[in-house]
């Protein structure tokens, strides 16, 4: 049973919270029963968004130190460098936009408003999506033309007789 919040506890919480420490951080600090689970809920009733840093947890690094250059022998100052001005770079190429070809989109370069139709075999390297704009839903016009077919009603029977037999059933 937990001995509930008091002041000493909301103001504790409150500093840890401020200094960045992580809910289970504070929950240990403040013991006597007090869950991770709890200083969340404290910390939101309480209305603490902001922090003075987010927590981070402590992690163990385990690179190889590389070794340092030795220092060159100290030698007498030069004479200050002259200073060219900077060349701007050429601005970098726009690639030019892909064909509207169906079959130009992989799993990498498929979109939002592309055309999700696959062509070809998926466990061969050749596979691909149209890549078409989508115009409303998953598909190109084309595309959607045969996925989103009209059902056709089988055999000529007209409603109305189709209704009787239904309702012959019933009666």
């Amino acid at each position: 049973m937990t001995a509930g919040w008091t002041e000493d506890r909301v103001g504790a919480l409150k500093k840890l919270w401020l200094e960045g420490q992580s809910a289970s951080q504070i929950a240990k600090q403040l013991g006597g029963g007090v869950t991770r689970n709890a200083v969340i809920g404290k910390v939101h009733r309480l209305g603490l968004s902001g922090r003075a840093a987010p927590s981070q947890p402590a992690r163990a690094t385990f690179r190889p130190s590389r070794p340092r250059p030795a220092a060159p022998p100290t030698q007498a100052p030069s004479a200050p460098r002259r200073i060219e001005a900077v060349q701007p770079r050429p601005a970098a190429p726009v690639p030019a936009p892909m064909p509207d070809l169906p079959g130009t989109a992989t799993v990498m370069t498929l979109g939002a408003h592309m055309c999700k139709w696959p062509i070809g075999d998926p466990s061969s390297n050749e596979f691909s999506f149209c890549g078409r704009r989508s115009s409303e839903g998953v598909y190109c016009v084309e595309h959607a033309r045969v996925a989103y077919q009209p059902q056709v009603r089988k055999g000529g029977k007209d409603g109305a007789s189709e209704l009787a037999r239904s309702l012959r059933r019933y009666i």
